[in-house]
């Protein structure tokens, strides 16, 4: 089933989301249902938060471009990228690498605001599976980006809040009115 996206000015998208304690159907089905929600709207991923649900869980699927990364080790063996994708995960950690590069980024919970941003190039993830399996996935390229910024949603944080002060203030007017126009969609 379709969800609706929850849209700028929402309180859950500022919320630290609780972690999953309990996979069960309910939650197998919030997956499948996040998984088609965010096929349909053409993102790469969909967190939580991002449909309304105060839970530390989030879905990635970069394999429409298979050349996005120039390594992927999970648990330390290099890994093809097909294999693990779509990407589900509960309660993630990060550790970053020191070098940053800067990428577009946009948001199904912010329609119509792409700009650079400034990430670590490199991260270690530690991401549970729904099957109760810990992998350690060490990545870079688009889906070092793309976990960086789904695991932001379930902090609380936006990637405008990593926008240079100037450019927060540039976006200022659009976001109120993204805000305005209904926070709850």
């Amino acid at each position: 089933m379709i969800l609706d996206i929850v849209q700028y000015g929402h309180p859950v998208l500022r919320q630290r989301c609780r972690p999953v304690e309990t996979v069960d159907e309910s939650l197998l089905k919030l997956v499948d249902d996040m998984l088609e929600t965010m096929v349909d709207a053409n993102g790469v991923g969909l967190a939580a938060p991002q449909v309304g649900v105060d839970l530390r869980l989030a879905v990635i699927d970069v394999s429409h471009d298979p050349e996005c990364v120039s390594y992927l080790r999970v648990d330390g063996e290099d890994t093809d990228l097909l294999s693990i994708m779509p990407l589900v995960f509960i309660n993630p950690e990060l550790e970053f690498g020191d070098e940053k590069e800067s990428g577009m980024e946009g948001c199904l919970s912010i329609r119509g605001i792409r700009s650079e941003v400034r990430r670590p190039l490199d991260v270690k993830a530690t991401l549970r599976t729904l099957d109760g399996r810990t992998l350690v996935v060490e990545t870079d390229g688009l889906l070092s980006r793309a976990l960086q910024h789904e695991i932001d949603h379930l902090n609380g944080v936006l990637f405008i809040d990593r926008l240079p002060a100037a450019s927060q203030v540039a976006l200022r007017n659009r976001l109120r009115k993204i805000a305005s126009q209904g926070s709850g969609n």
